[in-house]
């Protein structure tokens, strides 16, 4: 009877080893993703936006982004905010898979948070604002705290299997916006300033990123706000709140910053770091309906523009003032973060850093070395806090989509490429849309 060796296990260690070694060498290397890819099963997660404005879905397999889309593409409803069954739908499709087959669903933001900014908002203004409160609170209740069954719901029209409780997560809104600038951004580490309207509490915030790591280390909170300042003042020239800012800021051009000493006298208090205090005696959008009030009229020395009405220079004068003011309050944290970190690299996200002059203006200031703001995928693909637990990538591959994100786009490489520069040059892409 032959006698086995003892010796037989030697080969399987080897290469064990082998592999392990080549694991090890080649981290952060060109061939990574390939020995990363092959050592474990690829993390799939799914982000979704839905419920106030530009609904979307985006879906990323470690650190390449498959598919991404807004609802809007497939239901021609410009801003749709409805849960984007459409864009979900796509991308599935697009990666071949299930919806039982991915390892997270990530929301963009945490709605209890949300609420409970809301409650002690109307609590501290009582008796005022009962009209709005009366408003928006049962909308509250029947709907929005219990959102996450709502995705459930949603979600199981996709698979009957979807468990939420495993693999349904939310993100909050501040963190979710950094993550959607830094980790497909080329810097191995960076800043990155967010600034929008309102997430849960956070209005403005400042993170530091490093490798697979995203850390908010400051915050501005509501009511405070740049964005809700700028949608103050897109509201006052008669233009449509959270859709009509780039209006104000192709306005500006045409006008001179007359207006931009009273908005600082008056407006804002603003610190040398940049950051600021809003004199909310001028403003209604914490418990009114409207964003500002009779004094803010009469500070300007004329009423809220009505739609159908024309614009005048005055109009120009008073978007060139709010974007002067604008520009000089970023430059004053830009600069100041610079000399806080001594990073030489920036990432801006949120819905501020849309505004392209004062990004221009960043840019040239020369503080930071390089610059990148990622135009928003929908705030759908910011699933990065939830990826990052699960990846030793930050850098992520084929992650900027630019204008024309969609079915055509991840279709055809080739009509991408068109758009030079990741600008809508691809009217076809965009349904018209402005």
């Amino acid at each position: 009877m032959r006698v086995r060796k003892k010796f037989w296990l030697l080969p399987i260690l080897a290469m064990t080893l082998l592999f392990g070694g080549l694991v090890v060498l080649v981290k952060g290397s060109a061939v990574a993703p390939f020995i990363t890819r092959c050592s474990r099963p690829p993390m799939r997660v799914l982000g979704i936006s839905a419920f106030y404005h530009d609904s979307a879905a985006a879906l990323i397999e470690d650190n390449r982004i498959i598919a991404a889309a807004q609802e809007e593409r497939f239901t021609r409803k410009k801003h749709d905010p409805s849960f984007p069954q459409n864009a979900v739908a796509y991308c599935l499709e697009a990666a071949n898979l299930k919806l039982d087959q991915l390892d997270h669903v990530v929301f963009y933001d945490k709605p209890f948070l949300k609420f409970e900014r809301l409650l002690e908002t109307y609590v501290a203004s009582a008796p005022r604002g009962f009209r709005s409160f009366k408003m928006a609170i049962p909308l509250w209740i029947r709907e929005k705290l219990f959102q996450k069954s709502l995705l459930s719901r949603d979600l199981r029209k996709f698979s009957d299997e979807f468990n939420r409780t495993d693999k349904l997560l939310f993100c909050e809104h501040h963190l979710s916006h950094a993550a959607s600038a830094f980790f497909p951004s080329p810097f191995k580490d960076a800043v990155v300033l967010t600034m929008d309207g309102v997430g849960e509490w956070a209005t403005t915030s400042a993170g530091l990123g490093e490798g697979h790591h995203l850390e908010i280390f400051q915050e501005i909170h509501f009511p405070h706000s740049l964005g809700l300042l700028y949608s103050a003042v897109t509201y006052y020239t008669g233009f449509k709140v959270n859709s009509g800012e780039y209006k104000v800021m192709g306005l500006a051009p045409y006008g001179q910053p007359k207006y931009a000493k009273t908005i600082l006298d008056n407006l804002i208090d603003v610190k040398p770091d940049g950051s600021y205090r809003l004199n909310m005696s001028y403003f209604d959008y914490c418990t009114g309906l409207t964003m500002t009030n009779e004094r803010f009229a009469k500070l300007f020395g004329a009423p809220v523009r009505s739609p159908d009405k024309l614009l005048t220079p005055f109009h120009m004068d008073v978007a060139a003032s709010i974007q002067a003011v604008l520009d000089e309050i970023v430059l004053k944290m830009t600069r100041n973060l610079a000399k806080q970190t001594g990073s030489r690299n920036l990432c801006l996200a949120g819905g501020v850093a849309l505004n392209c002059v004062t990004n221009g203006k960043v840019l040239r200031d020369g503080k930071f070395g390089g610059g990148r703001r990622r135009r928003r995928l929908g705030r759908s693909a910011r699933c990065g806090p939830h990826l990052q637990r699960h990846t030793t990538q930050n850098k992520w591959q084929r992650h900027y989509v630019g204008g024309v994100s969609g079915p055509k786009f991840f279709a055809s490489r080739h009509r991408a490429k068109a758009c030079q520069g990741g600008r809508s040059l691809c009217g076809f892409e965009r349904g018209g849309h402005d």
